[in-house]
C-alpha cells in the first residue's frame, strides 16, 4: 500500500505538469486567435492602412504568441530558457536547411507587404494563375477565381513570378476588333461604332474613343477599337459594346463576314 502511494506521489508532479502544459496550450491558442482577429479588425477599420497589412500583421502576431506558448510549455517540463536558446542555436542550420522553402515564403511575404504589388481585392495574374486576392499571410497568398475556386500559392512562387495587376489603376483601355465585308463602307462602320461608344456612359471622353482600319484579312476588313473606362466597368462594357455593335451593324446593313475564299477562274 505504501509502495502504491509512493508511486502515485511520484507521478503527481508529472500529471500536474501535463495538465498545466495543456492549459497553457489551450489558453495560448485562444489568445493568439483573439489577438489575430483584433489586429485584423483594427487595421481593416483604419482608412489610412491597407487591408493587406491587417492580415499580414495579424498572422505575424499569431505565430509569435504561439512560439512563446510553446517555450512556456517546455519550461513547464523542466527545459530552461537558456537551454532552449542553446538547443535552438545548435539546430538552426538543420532547421534552416529543412525548412528553406518555408523560410523563403516568409521572406517573400515580407517583400510583398513592403513593395505591395497588389492589395486585397485586386485581380491579378501571377505565373499564369489568375484570381482576386483574398488573403496574404506569412506563408501563402490566396486567390479566388471568377467561378469561386480557391487557389493557394506559396509566397515564394508569387514573388518569384511576373505579377500582372489588372486592378492597379482606376482606368483601363478596352481593345475590340470588328470585321466588316470588303464591300461595306468602312467610314460608315467607324461612325456607327463611335455612335455606340458615345451612347454608353461608361466610355470615358478623355482619352477619346479611337476607331481605325487596322488590318486587311482574307475575309474581312478589321476595325480596331480603343475605348477607355473605369477598371470596374471593363467587362460589362466589353459585353455591351460587342452586343451593341453587332445589333447596329445588322440594322444598318453592315455585314460581319464568315471566313470565305473567292475562286477566280480564267479562260484562255
Amino acid at each position: 500500500m505504501n509502495d502504491m502511494v509512493s508511486q502515485i506521489s511520484a507521478f503527481t508532479p508529472v500529471i500536474y505538469g501535463a495538465i498545466k502544459a495543456l492549459v497553457f496550450l489551450i489558453i495560448g491558442y485562444i489568445v493568439a486567435g483573439i489577438v489575430e482577429r483584433t489586429i485584423r479588425r483594427r487595421v481593416n477599420a483604419s482608412e489610412h492602412l491597407d487591408n493587406t497589412l491587417g492580415n499580414f500583421f495579424a498572422s505575424i502576431a499569431k505565430w509569435l504568441i504561439l512560439a512563446v506558448v510553446v517555450i512556456a510549455v517546455l519550461q513547464v517540463f523542466g527545459f530552461q530558457a537558456t537551454s532552449l536558446v542553446a538547443v535552438l542555436g545548435a539546430a538552426t542550420l538543420a532547421i534552416g536547411l529543412a525548412l528553406q522553402g518555408t523560410l523563403a515564403d516568409i521572406a517573400a511575404g515580407v517583400m510583398l507587404v513592403v513593395f505591395r504589388p497588389f492589395k486585397l481585392g485586386d485581380y491579378i495574374d501571377t505565373g499564369g494563375t489568375s484570381g482576386t486576392v483574398r488573403l496574404l499571410n506569412l506563408f501563402v497568398t490566396e486567390l479566388v477565381t471568377p467561378d469561386n475556386v480557391q487557389i493557394v500559392i506559396p509566397n515564394g512562387k508569387v514573388w518569384g513570378s511576373i505579377i500582372t495587376n489588372y486592378s492597379a489603376h482606376d482606368t483601363r483601355r478596352l481593345d475590340l476588333t470588328f470585321g466588316i465585308d470588303y464591300g461595306d463602307d468602312a467610314d460608315k462602320a467607324i461612325a456607327l461604332i463611335l455612335g455606340c461608344a458615345g451612347a454608353d456612359d461608361r466610355v470615358l471622353a478623355d482619352p477619346e474613343p479611337w476607331v481605325r482600319v487596322v488590318n486587311l484579312n482574307d475575309s474581312s476588313v478589321d476595325l480596331g477599337v480603343r475605348l477607355w473606362c473605369r477598371s470596374a466597368d471593363y467587362w460589362e462594357l466589353k459585353f455591351a459594346m460587342t452586343k451593341g455593335v453587332k445589333e447596329t451593324f445588322d440594322k444598318e446593313g453592315i455585314s460581319i463576314p464568315y471566313p470565305h475564299q473567292v475562286e477566280i477562274r480564267k479562260t484562255a
